[in-house]
């Protein structure tokens, strides 16, 4: 049987993915029509539909949920060996990626004691916004926060996450009680990839819905510990990462409870590359550390 081009089964990879030929045209940089007429082509090469075509969505099919399966996993062998042999060429390159505030405050102060551990490896560190992001195929290990591992990636559970109020020393004259008219009287930072948070946490202290003076939002973490920080108001932040700030007294904490969402910091990484001996000892150095970290509340 004749083999179906590797451009084309690429290109049924992402229409699987983002499930709209006009999205995956977008992608690739070809017109929609070109992108169906490659999908054609290879239902007729298989003799299968592999979507449902309907006005307003496509849907995989049977046979097109099993191509996709083996056509991820060739995909992801194709791209290890062509990692491999770079490899052998260049020096090793492991490609991390970590929310921006967990690289401030947990990475990159330890990022000497890593480097130790493996001295000839090349590290390349990449830091999305959010801290919920999804593993990427040009990426080995990623750092993200979870309610539970992916089955089809290696997960290493680092440390749980929880929330706890804080604010600069000097913008209120007592620690808050936490409670709806308490916060009435402030002004909110808030995340703006994690809107919910308050409401969750007045919800969690059975207090009615927070109406706060003003609220300011950032789309980072990292802005929104440094606008608190900064006296601008009062904001809900990772408590394990915000710790080694509260050590040092340029932030205080507000009340003792905690707002815990069942979430941990996990690392993870495709089972492929898992396996090789940097990621699976970068895996390692990563559990060890951030769970002293996170335990030690420095």
């Amino acid at each position: 049987m004749r083999i179906p081009s590797l451009k084309f089964l690429k290109t049924f990879q992402i229409v699987a993915r983002v499930l709209s030929f006009k999205a995956a045209s977008e992608e690739l940089c070809l017109t929609a029509s070109a992108v169906s007429h490659q999908i054609r082509s290879l239902e007729a090469d298989f003799g299968v539909t592999l979507f449902e075509r309907r006005p307003q969505s496509l849907q995989l099919t049977d046979a097109g949920a099993l191509l996709l399966e083996h056509v991820e996993a060739a995909m992801a062998r194709l791209e290890l060996g062509a990692e491999q042999l770079r490899g052998r060429a260049v020096h090793a390159a492991l490609r991390l990626q970590v929310p921006q505030f967990f690289a401030t405050e947990i990475l990159i102060p330890r990022l000497a004691l890593l480097r130790a551990t493996q001295p000839d490896v090349e590290f390349r560190i990449s830091s999305p916004p959010s801290p919920t992001f999804e593993h990427g195929r040009d990426i080995d290990v990623s750092i993200t926060v979870k309610r539970s591992g992916t089955a089809d990636l290696h997960c290493t559970e680092l440390f749980p996450q929880s929330y706890i109020p804080v604010c600069a020393p000097g913008l209120t004259p007592r620690p808050l009680i936490c409670t709806a008219t308490d916060l009435g009287h402030q002004t909110l930072i808030m995340h703006n990839h994690r809107p919910d948070l308050w409401a969750q946490w007045a919800a969690m202290l059975g207090v009615e819905p927070l109406r706060p003076k003003n609220v300011i939002q950032f789309d980072t973490m990292t802005a929104v510990v440094d606008a608190a920080e900064q006296g601008a108001g009062v904001a809900l932040v990772s408590a394990p990462l915000a710790a080694r700030r509260i050590a040092a007294g340029t932030l205080i904490r507000l009340c003792e409870q905690e707002l815990n969402l069942g979430e941990s910091y996990i690392a993870v990484a495709r089972p492929a590359d898992a396996g090789r001996v940097q990621v699976a000892a970068l895996l390692g150095w990563l559990a060890e550390n951030c769970r002293g970290a996170a335990s030690s509340r420095i």
